[in-house]
């Protein structure tokens, strides 16, 4: 699988130097367990995931800082928007607009169906 032609990803041995800070929430695509693959030459994650391309349904989406329908909200998205979907997990989706964001968790049915 390949990246989107957006941005490219990081070549070769790919290393930290020093402490970094750490981003806030609905920013930069980036978990403790997770981080988008663009990331990997600036953030440590246990694992890099290349994002799949995928596009925002007939509705605007509100990005959620967390899996919940009551958590604190971030960005919203226009319908038709193209996204990457970076991680599922239940009925959510954690998706972002590119490696520097914005990121967060919308319910799966807010995405364009047959992608």
């Amino acid at each position: 699988m390949t990246a989107p032609a957006r941005y490219s990803l990081p070549e070769g041995i790919v290393g930290l130097k020093g402490p970094v800070d750490k981003p806030a929430p609905g920013t930069l695509p980036l978990r403790g367990d997770l981080a988008h693959v663009a990331l990997a030459d600036r953030y440590l994650a246990a694992h890099y995931v290349i994002p799949h391309v995928r596009t925002i349904g007939s509705a605007p989406a509100t990005l959620k800082l967390t899996m919940r329908d009551d958590a604190d909200e971030g960005a919203t998205l226009a319908a038709g928007q193209e996204i990457e979907l970076l991680d599922c997990a239940g009925d959510w989706a954690w998706i972002t607009c590119g490696p520097e964001g914005p990121s967060g968790y919308v319910r799966l049915g807010m995405l364009a169906p047959g992608q």
